[in-house]
């Protein structure tokens, strides 16, 4: 019987939507709550285990989970009947009760730890289990810099169900990174090495470690910025997604920029800096013209949509349709790919299916290419299923 532990950081991912820069410490999540964002993570592991109990009954899986929200809700809301660990919760879960949660299942002998959270929650992990121990995480957090991640809920499960299987499955060791978010909060980007975990892998289910860009690319820059330019139209609101890449972007148009944030621009004119949800939402329900939104994938991994940019939720990405995505990266960016997918992950598997297939990106001056996007586990390929 294949022992599964997991652990759920229920807050994690929480600040994305409100345009918080990351989920860690009560104060944030707290005000993340008082901005209107919902909680994520548990939907997430809900999904991941939904994917193997397709395959394996859960009789089959021998669960080992923390109380109430920590797993045990979602656990049995699957059909599972798991051990608990741990003590109930009264409020906020905190990074001490994941590292207990996961030596208490590292000392039940789970073959694999599974958890659902953020760079944060990947730090608590390595802080309290052995160099020894396989762990695998769901991506829920907003920073999302490590390498331990499978690169949706859906790929989680199927690499659990490759392992159930005894199908040959890879593990390495994986780097675990955070960032500061004070730092962040700032327009400061430092990126520190915390520590390794063993993760399995397999095909492309695990995205890659997130790598900054390794050359200054302004005069690319400017060429994308200036077809830009020139294609704007007039009365139309454009959301600016975060990054470097467009970062430079509004550099060049001259204009002031949230480098880990969402502007929006109407009429070559800054009308709102570092928006959350909550006020994209508002301005869609005053604007009456056209929308478009302006993203550039993250180097290393290729993600599209889901990380660092959790403000762009599902229902503003369903509002302004895949047609008005403007997608802008640097050939060598694109090249570094390998090419693997750019991938969507945004936390609606409806809407990320939506959006597979092949897209437009704006790689110079007037210079575009066709690129695939995937989805769920269908990352090697252009997202068919």
């Amino acid at each position: 019987m294949f022992r599964l532990g997991l652990i759920i950081n229920p807050l994690a991912g929480v600040g994305g939507p409100a345009g918080l820069k990351g989920s860690d410490g009560a104060d944030t999540a707290a005000e993340a709550l008082r901005r209107g964002s919902e909680l994520r993570a548990s939907d997430r592991a809900q999904r991941t285990l939904q994917w193997v109990a397709k395959t394996f009954d859960s009789s089959s899986i021998a669960l080992v989970t923390g109380i109430g929200s920590m797993g045990e809700d979602v656990a049995r809301g699957c059909g599972f009947s798991p051990r608990l660990v741990g003590e109930q919760h009264i409020g906020q879960t905190t990074p001490e009760d994941t590292e207990q949660a996961a030596m208490a299942m590292v000392d039940q002998g789970v073959d694999l730890l599974l958890f659902v959270g953020g760079d944060g929650t990947a730090r608590n992990i390595c802080n309290a289990v052995p160099a020894s121990q396989p762990v695998l995480g769901v991506p829920a957090g907003v920073k999302m810099q490590s390498g331990v991640y499978a690169i949706t809920p859906e790929a989680a499960g199927e690499l659990i169900v490759q392992l159930i299987r005894g199908n040959l499955v890879d593990i390495r060791l994986q780097e675990v990174r955070d960032i500061d978010e004070e730092a962040l909060r700032r327009g400061k980007v430092t990126s520190r090495y915390y520590g390794e975990l063993l993760v399995p892998q397999a095909g492309q289910f695990v995205q890659q470690v997130k790598s900054g860009g390794r050359e200054v690319e302004e005069l690319v820059l400017q060429d994308i910025a200036e077809t830009l330019l020139e294609e704007m139209e007039d009365d139309c609101l454009y959301i600016i997604g975060p990054g470097s890449t467009t970062a430079g972007l509004m550099e060049v148009m001259g204009l002031d920029n949230t480098l880990l944030g969402v502007d929006l621009i109407r009429n070559r004119q800054l009308l709102a800096s570092d928006v959350a949800a909550s006020g994209i939402e508002r301005t869609l329900e005053e604007h009456q013209g056209a929308v478009k939104i302006v993203i550039t994938p993250i180097g290393g991994q290729g993600i599209l949509l889901g990380r660092g940019n959790q403000q762009l939720t599902p229902s503003i990405l369903n509002r302004v349709g895949r047609d008005n995505l403007i997608v802008v990266a640097t050939k060598t960016k694109i090249t570094d790919l390998s090419g693997r997918p750019l991938l969507v992950d945004s936390n609606d598997p409806q809407l990320d299916e939506a959006l597979a297939g092949y897209i437009p990106v704006l790689t110079g001056y007037r210079d575009r290419i066709l690129y695939p996007v995937g989805h769920g586990i269908y990352s090697t390929s252009y997202g068919a299923t």
